[in-house]
């Protein structure tokens, strides 16, 4: 009796199913079209005539996608969650989710990737003031 849970059959199951895996995408719709990703796949100086490989990377980014924008929700979550407990007094009618470029700057930093906030008129210490003096 085996009683590796990792046993022969189930790797050969596995191995099977991921052999079946490329030829499963020539039916499958990724939500990011695959002129999309074959553009920006050119663009960065790769090119493949297989569809199949087209799918799999809208897949894998997709996936990308999708998990960031998880994330981005829970920051958000967290955020509102604290500001609820600061303003306790107060009753909360509007529970809409408002997601910020704080939220998914956050989610971003995770993976890697940083996120540079444009700097918005009315945000800057110069809003109002003349152009040409904003050099002095």
């Amino acid at each position: 009796m085996n009683h590796n849970p990792q046993s022969s059959d189930g790797k050969h199951d596995d191995d099977s199913a991921l052999a079946g895996f490329p030829s499963s995408l020539m039916d499958y719709t990724p939500t990011i079209p695959d002129e999309l990703v074959e553009h920006y796949l050119a663009k960065s100086g790769f090119q493949s005539p297989d569809v199949r490989l087209i799918r799999l990377v809208a897949v894998a980014t997709q996936k990308f996608v999708a998990e960031v924008a998880s994330d981005a929700l829970q920051h958000c979550k967290a955020r509102q969650a604290a500001v609820v407990k600061d303003k306790r007094d107060k009753q909360q009618k509007d529970k809409r989710l408002i997601l910020t470029m704080d939220d998914l700057s956050n989610s971003l930093q995770e993976y890697g990737v940083n996120v540079k906030h444009q700097e918005y008129f009315a945000d800057s210490p110069a809003t109002g003031i003349d152009p040409a003096s904003r050099d002095e």
